[in-house]
């Protein structure tokens, strides 16, 4: 699938290359870069080598996303993986909301990323499963830019693809199946309030995967797009302290 539309101002990937330590930053559904290029640049200020792909259908326009597959989205990140790989000896991993998902898929995959650090990671949505029984509907409202702080805005698609909501769903069941095969250190970040993914998520994913190093913190004045919120300085500095623990 080629995508039809250009690629939005803000929402082209990023590339920062640093030292032999690689940081893969994603993204998460119907968003772009720009809500994790803060991150992308805090890490590349440390000196780190980092990578934020943008995920095939995102950035660009609702109906290039409703053409792509999970498959895709996975691609993408993979891509990236690997451009760091080239580049790096070590790879950490970092993603918000499904971008989280993402994180947790590729640990289960890839066990010598050294410790990812998720950030409202969406592996349970109750509120989108009737979405599957959806027939002759194509677009549901926006679900972007759940943020706190006033006149900001998440660079995201002002409508939801069924389609794409059903893919997600289909990845996130994958992936709560793989839980059990991650073992690396995780750094669980979690907003106590959050409209997108309920924050029980956190505990959720705290449960189930097999790491023996793990943590929740919780951020207490940000909403789902975190790192463009309130606590943006609290997401960096609390994962820049965590990547140095195992280096």
């Amino acid at each position: 699938m080629s995508e039809r539309y250009p690629i939005l101002k803000g929402a082209e990937p990023f590339y920062f290359e640093g030292n032999r330590v690689g940081i893969l930053v994603s993204h998460g559904f119907t968003g772009s870069t720009q809500s994790m290029r803060p991150l992308g640049e805090a890490y590349a200020a440390a000196g780190y080598t980092v990578c934020g792909p943008r995920l095939k259908g995102h950035g660009t326009h609702y109906e290039d996303m409703e053409q792509t597959t999970f498959q895709d989205w996975v691609d993408s990140i993979e891509e990236g993986y690997y451009w760091l790989k080239e580049r790096c000896d070590t790879i950490f991993m970092t993603g918000l909301s499904m971008g989280g998902t993402l994180t947790l898929y590729m640990a289960a995959k890839y066990p010598e990323i050294l410790s990812i650090m998720l950030i409202n990671a969406a592996i349970d949505i109750p509120a989108m499963d009737p979405v599957i029984e959806l027939e002759g509907v194509r677009f549901l409202d926006a679900i972007g830019s759940d943020i706190k702080k006033p006149g900001v805005n998440e660079l995201s698609y002002d409508k939801t693809p069924v389609q794409s909501v059903k893919e997600l769903l289909t990845f996130i069941n994958e992936v709560k199946q793989k839980l059990m095969d991650i073992t690396c250190p995780a750094l669980i970040l979690v907003s106590d309030e959050d409209h997108v993914v309920p924050p029980d998520n956190a505990k959720y994913i705290y449960d189930r995967i097999g790491s023996e190093v793990k943590e929740i913190q919780h951020l207490k004045d940000s909403y789902h797009v975190a790192t463009l919120d309130y606590d943006q300085e609290i997401i960096i500095n609390n994962t820049l302290d965590f990547i140095k623990k195992f280096l």
